[in-house]
C-alpha cells in the first residue's frame, strides 16, 4: 500500500486534509504521482455530494506503476488525465461519443460523485475504501486511475499546464470546434470569461472567427479576455435581465442581425437562453456551463430558425483531442502557461477556493513538490 495525502471532501460541505491509502493498480490501472491538480467549481460542490470522497477531477503527474494488462503506459511516462474515461466498446463510444460512454461516464452512468465503472483495487480513508471523483480524485499526492483515463504527455509542458487540460480547456475548446463547429469569419460571442469562457475565446481564436465578442460584469476578466482573442468586450448590467440589453448591443455590432454563434459560460440558470438572444436567425446557441436547473425560455427567442446545443466536455474524444490540443500549446497558439494565475499547496485549499469565487484567477493549480 502506498500513502497519500489528499483532500477529502465529507459529503456536506466541507473537507480537510487526510491520509489515504492505495493498493497497487490491477487490471487496466495506473498509479500516477499526481503533480498538479486543476481547481474547479466542481471541486468546490463535490464537498456536498452526500457522501465521503477524494476530491478532484483535473490533473497530470506521472505513472509509477501499472497493472498487468495496461499496454499503451509505462512507469516514467508523463500523463494529463481525462475524466470522461471511454471503454471504447458501447454504442456510444462506437458512435464517436466517447465523453458519454455508457459504462464509464461520471455523468451519463448515473452517478455524478465517482463515475459508472467501479475500478477493481481500492483507495482506503480510516481503513474503508473511499471513492474518487469522476474515478480519478487528483488532489492527492497518488491517484489510482484506469489506462484510458490517462493521455501521454508528448510535448514540453509544465505539469500546472498540463492540469487544466482536462476539464475546462477542454470543455472551452471543444464547445467550439466540436460541438458547434464555428467557421472561419464567423463572430461569436461569449459569456462570461471565467475559465471555460477564456477557453471558449480562445477556442473560436484558434477556429479562425473574425469577430468576437466577450461579455461579462467584471472589467477585469474582459480585460483578460482580450489576451485570450475577444476581439470586442461589453460590460454587462447586473440589472440587465437575461442580458437583452447586451443582445441589442450586440446586434448593432453583427450588422444588426446577431452573432453566428453565442456560447453560455456563466452557469447563471437565469441565462440559460441568454444566448438564444445574441445570435441571428439561423444562427447556434451553446450551452457551456452545465446548467442543469429548471429554466423557461420563450420561444420567441427561436425566432426563426436558431439551433441550441448542450455538448458536454466539449465532445471529448481523449486521445485525438488532447494530443491536438498539445500541439496547439506547442506552436504557441493555445495558452495554458499565463491561464495558470496563481499555484497553492494542498493544504491552501481553501485560500484557493476563496479566490476561485473572487474571479481573481484565471485558473487556480495545487502543485505537489
Amino acid at each position: 500500500m502506498i500513502t497519500s495525502q489528499a483532500a477529502i471532501a465529507n459529503g456536506h460541505g466541507g473537507f480537510s486534509i487526510q491520509t489515504t491509502q492505495l493498493a497497487p493498480p490491477q487490471g487496466d490501472e495506473v498509479l500516477v504521482q499526481i503533480k498538479a491538480a486543476g481547481i474547479c467549481h466542481t471541486d468546490w460542490d463535490s464537498q456536498s455530494w452526500g457522501k465521503p470522497l477524494v476530491m478532484g477531477h483535473e490533473g497530470a503527474g506521472v505513472v509509477t506503476h501499472v497493472g498487468p494488462q495496461v499496454r499503451g503506459l509505462r512507469v516514467g511516462d508523463a500523463v494529463m488525465l481525462n475524466w470522461a474515461i471511454p471503454c471504447y466498446e458501447c454504442f456510444q463510444c462506437q458512435e464517436g461519443n466517447q465523453h458519454i460512454c455508457e459504462r464509464n461516464s461520471a455523468v451519463t452512468a448515473g452517478n455524478k460523485v465517482s463515475g459508472g465503472h467501479a475500478t477493481l483495487s481500492s483507495t482506503l480513508f480510516e481503513n474503508q475504501p473511499i471513492e474518487r471523483a469522476f474515478s480519478l480524485g487528483t488532489m492527492s499526492e497518488y491517484a489510482l486511475v484506469r489506462e484510458a483515463a490517462c493521455v501521454k504527455i508528448q510535448v514540453e509542458m509544465p505539469f500546472s499546464s498540463a492540469a487544466i487540460v482536462g476539464c475546462g480547456v477542454m470543455t472551452g475548446y471543444g464547445s467550439v470546434v466540436n460541438a458547434a463547429r464555428v467557421k472561419t469569419g464567423a463572430s461569436v460571442v461569449v459569456l462570461g470569461t471565467g475559465g471555460v469562457g477564456l477557453n471558449v475565446i480562445q477556442g473560436a481564436r484558434i477556429a479562425g472567427a473574425s469577430q468576437i465578442i466577450a461579455i461579462d460584469i467584471n472589467p477585469a476578466r474582459l480585460d483578460m479576455a482580450k489576451t485570450y482573442g475577444a476581439t470586442h468586450t461589453v460590460l454587462a448590467d447586473k440589472t440587465d435581465t437575461g442580458l437583452l440589453q447586451a443582445a441589442a448591443t450586440v446586434k448593432t455590432m453583427t450588422h444588426g442581425r446577431g452573432a453566428d454563434y453565442a456560447f453560455e459560460c456563466t452557469a447563471i440558470p437565469a441565462l440559460g437562453a441568454a444566448p438564444l438572444a445574441m445570435v441571428r436567425n439561423a444562427g447556434t446557441a451553446v450551452q457551456v456551463s452545465g446548467i442543469e436547473q429548471e429554466i423557461t425560455i420563450d420561444m420567441n427567442l427561436f425566432e426563426w430558425d436558431k439551433l441550441y446545443i448542450n455538448p458536454l466536455y466539449g465532445k471529448c474524444r481523449p486521445q485525438i483531442d488532447f494530443p491536438i490540443l498539445q500541439d496547439l500549446y506547442a506552436k504557441g497558439d493555445l495558452i495554458l502557461d499565463q491561464m495558470v494565475t496563481r499555484t497553492y499547496a494542498l493544504t491552501d485549499l481553501t485560500q484557493a477556493f476563496a479566490d476561485m469565487h473572487a474571479g481573481k484567477n484565471a485558473k487556480g493549480v495545487i502543485v505537489f513538490e
